[in-house]
């Protein structure tokens, strides 16, 4: 399996505990698959976590369009927000907003091409 087909089938988990936990407002998925990363913009690269090399595949709910968007972050990026959440735990910091806000951009930017 490469590292696209598992980053879907973890996102299809993620989306079915999404459901569970938010029921309808969660129309369906997609996939940021783009490099770079959407906190920094430096590109996407393994992160040591617990010893083990691993990658940093997150969600976020664009509310609007009732769309879980998944992403991969850098190993700077994840590393600042484990560092923040275990400092803070539950408490966005202001790195959120930029990756919210690219991958925002990045969705409009895909549905613009669809229609096209």
């Amino acid at each position: 399996m490469d590292t696209k087909d598992y980053a879907d089938a973890m996102l299809a988990q993620m989306l079915a505990l999404a459901r569970k936990q938010f029921g309808n407002a969660i129309k369906g998925f997609w996939f940021y698959d783009g490099d770079p990363c959407p906190g920094c913009g430096f590109p996407i690269d393994v992160v040591r976590y617990k010893g083990q090399d691993a990658l940093s595949l997150n969600t976020f709910i664009y509310r609007p369009r009732g769309m879980l968007i998944g992403y991969f972050l850098c190993s700077l990026c994840a590393q600042q927000i484990l560092s923040a959440a275990e400092r803070n735990p539950g408490v966005q910091i202001s790195l959120h907003g930029v990756i919210e806000r690219n991958l925002i951009t990045a969705y409009q930017r895909h549905l613009a091409s669809q229609a096209a």
